[in-house]
């Protein structure tokens, strides 16, 4: 595998921008919606956003500044004068909504209204919440951190969950969110998202949860780590068990029917091998 290596003072912003976009995904959409200190709701969507810490429960976003002249966007504006925001997740059926309030509007136009999103009232927050979206995160701003002075620099909101709102109808039969009926998207590089599904959801077992602590790949005999079958993934499946078989089990192993109807006999393979 051949690697291009750049140096960022290499690149121009464009490019930094389409690498890192593209490399660093899927990431979460944070439709927010703000209030500035006159009443004048704003909601848009970022994709530089995920949750950083349980306790307290805080989640961050960064609002960059826009490229072209350096100037603000009016979500922190908004949150510079009214420190709070509610974080709507966006589900596939209001992707084509969510793109729409991206758009660039003056700030007197509430984006609520522009692509037909209904306003919920919050009850712990001055922003409503979008009606439509299935999770609703009421959150008060802790703290903004400007990154950079330049076009295009980021400003990280820190905010703390106070109140959640949960569609019902997206819980399992336990009450947790379950992924198959959530249909979430999520932001990739240039124009592209990606819709989870339940033919693209897998499980992975934590370590934790296999009964201790496995015994590692660097424990395998030479041959199996550099066996030309077993992918990275069957390895690091394996090396979740707690010890190697003894040569006992393995001999008792191979005589299990199970293994045996794996495998070929020799005088099957020998006339295979004479055709």
């Amino acid at each position: 595998m051949g690697l291009k290596t750049f140096d960022i003072s290499s690149l121009t912003q464009t490019e930094i921008q389409s690498y890192l976009h593209a490399a660093i995904a899927p990431r979460p959409i944070c439709f927010a919606s703000t209030i500035d200190k006159n009443g004048k709701i704003n909601l848009s969507p970022f994709s530089f956003f995920n949750v950083v810490s349980m306790n307290p429960p805080i989640c961050v976003f960064s609002v960059t500044s826009r490229a072209r002249d350096n100037s603000s966007k009016h979500t922190l504006e908004n949150i510079l004068e009214i420190p709070e925001c509610v974080i709507n997740i966006v589900s596939y059926n209001m992707v084509q909504q969510t793109y729409l309030t991206s758009t660039d509007y003056p700030k007197e136009v509430n984006e609520f209204s522009k692509a037909g999103f209904t306003e919920l009232p919050s009850e712990t927050v001055k922003p409503p919440r979008v009606a439509e979206s299935n999770i609703q995160l009421e959150c008060v701003v802790n703290d903004v951190i400007s990154l950079g002075k330049n076009g295009g620099a980021g400003n990280l909101i820190i905010a703390e969950v106070k109140r959640i709102h949960i569609n019902e109808d997206i819980l399992d039969d336990n009450g947790k969110l379950d992924p198959h009926k959530m249909d979430l998207v999520a932001r990739l590089g240039g124009d592209w998202y990606c819709r989870v599904t339940s033919d693209s959801l897998f499980k992975i077992a934590k370590p934790i949860d296999n009964g201790g602590v496995g015994i590692g790949i660097d424990a395998f005999p030479q041959q199996v780590k550099n066996s030309s079958v077993l992918t990275g993934n069957n390895l690091g499946l394996l090396a979740l068990v707690k010890s190697l078989p003894s040569d006992e089990e393995v001999e008792a192993f191979s005589k299990t029917d199970e293994v045996k109807s794996c495998l070929i006999p020799i005088s099957r393979i020998a006339r295979c091998s004479c055709n």
